[in-house]
């Protein structure tokens, strides 16, 4: 743990990070499809059972990358929380009955789901750090 903060602090291995950097290769996106590989990189991260610390580095930074990306090509408004929660699920597969957990009843995420509820702080803070991204996604 740190000591000004409290929280715990993940150490990643600089050697294992430095091959996953070599084998991946991120950089700025400039093209669609270099977007599109990214993106393909980002399902398969999220779709492991368990991220290394340098993975889960990883995957922040291709994550950075493509938002990034997508704020300078697409509309600001083109997405909404509700939005990019469906694609996410949908990018992973995922069913109502996998987040029924974190919004506490299968009535809060139906209706969650189906855009009659908004996603609160604390609802956006468990799913960014369900799907590995910032949780401001969903806000």
């Amino acid at each position: 743990m740190t000591k000004t903060t409290g929280k715990m602090t993940l150490t990643i291995n600089p050697e294992i990070y430095s091959q996953l950097l070599s084998k991946y290769q991120p950089r700025i996106i400039k093209t669609e499809e270099e977007n599109d590989k990214f993106l393909e990189i980002v399902e398969e991260l999220l779709s492991r059972p368990h991220l290394t610390p340098e993975e889960d580095t990883l995957l922040e930074l291709f994550v950075k990358l493509i938002e990034d990306f997508e704020d300078k090509h697409y509309q600001l408004n083109a997405s909404t929380p509700h939005s990019r929660l469906l694609h996410l699920m949908e990018a992973q597969s995922l069913s109502k009955t996998d987040l029924v957990q974190i919004f506490g009843s299968s009535e809060i995420a139906d209706k969650v789901i189906n855009g009659e509820l908004e996603i609160t702080q604390k609802q956006a803070e468990t799913l960014g750090s369900f799907f590995h991204v910032d949780a401001k996604l969903f806000i």
